[in-house]
């Protein structure tokens, strides 16, 4: 592997000794009062970092805490004109907003910088997107799959055990690999029906755990040639470290070819339709806002949109006067 994925560079910030400070502390303080994971620390980092970048040549000068202070929305408006220019997508764009709205709240907080232009200028629009769910039969072919890539029977199990916590419990990918073999342990020991899940935030819930799921989970650790320490990983890779999400991925771009899937087939697609099928049979969006871990009842009424779509499909299909033209 390269070392450079092992270890990742340092993030530069071009920046006056005081307001290299004051980033230092909004940096601890995402991580311990945000409690925001390493991976969107660091995104804000990188952001941040663009953002002081283009400063550089902007004022002709690295930025300090006084410059911050005087920037003009004008200012704003070039540095989005700025990352347009360089092919940022529109998404990325409404995140690097997102990011300074966060660091110069932050920044206000302190008593550091104020700087009232920022709240006039406009973060790009998004479309709304829809999640982008598997059909049910694609996403059962993709569980019972996953295992005929590896010649390990070990491994077999643990991609058939990982795809299936995704799709029958809901879970991201990053939630299921952080579990440890002590949560295994733990399942059991609740009655084998609930698996403590940690999510965005530190957030914790609970999610029910259907009995092929925990079987499956089981079954792939007792396969497993590697050690079930309580704060093990859960889901490891062949030399017994934490299994990383880019082998998951890999081994899914596979899945996508064997069965014939569409692009979208990921794993974070198996989450989506987890939800999808649920509200389709009936499922209340509440409880699947719960057992998804969504803050807000919004994000989970995405899934309305999918279902809508699924339920126009079978109208056009199965109605006898569907595809009847209407006259004037």
């Amino acid at each position: 592997m390269d070392a450079a994925a092992v270890n990742p560079p340092a993030i530069f910030f071009p920046a006056q000794a005081d307001l290299a400070d004051a980033i230092a502390a909004w940096r601890d303080w995402l991580s311990a009062e945000r409690r925001a994971s390493k991976h969107t620390a660091d995104a804000y980092a990188r952001d941040l970092a663009a953002f002081l970048q283009f400063l550089v040549g902007h004022l002709g000068e690295e930025p300090s805490l006084a410059s911050l202070a005087t920037l003009k929305a004008a200012d704003f408006r070039s540095y989005l004109a700025h990352r347009s220019d360089g092919g940022l997508a529109r998404s990325s764009m409404a995140r690097a907003m997102s990011t300074l709205r966060n660091a110069f709240k932050f920044l206000d907080r302190r008593g550091l910088v104020h700087n009232p232009a920022l709240a006039t200028v406009k973060t790009p629009r998004l479309p709304r997107s829809v999640p982008k769910a598997l059909a049910a039969d694609d996403a059962l072919a993709t569980v019972q799959e996953a295992g005929s890539l590896h010649e390990e029977p070990w491994m077999a199990a643990r991609d058939t055990a990982l795809l299936l916590l995704l799709y029958g419990c809901g879970l991201r990918l990053g939630e299921a690999l952080s579990l440890t073999c002590g949560e295994l342990k733990a399942l059991s020991g609740r009655g084998g029906d609930t698996l403590r899940v940690l999510g965005k935030g530190n957030k914790e819930r609970i999610v029910p755990v259907l009995p092929v799921v925990r079987e499956a989970l089981i079954d792939y650790r007792k396969q497993c040639p590697f050690g079930a320490a309580p704060d093990a990983p859960l889901f490891v890779g062949a030399r017994g470290k934490q299994l990383n999400p880019g082998v998951v991925q890999r081994q899914m771009r596979k899945l996508r070819a064997l069965l014939g899937l569409a692009e979208t087939a990921t794993p974070h697609a198996l989450r989506h339709s987890f939800a999808t099928h649920l509200l389709a049979k009936g499922g209340d969006l509440r409880t699947i806002q719960e057992l998804l871990g969504h803050a807000s009842l919004s994000t989970t009424q995405r899934y309305t949109a999918v279902d809508i779509a699924g339920l126009g499909k079978v109208y056009d299909a199965a109605h006898p006067r569907a595809h009847l033209k209407t006259s004037r």
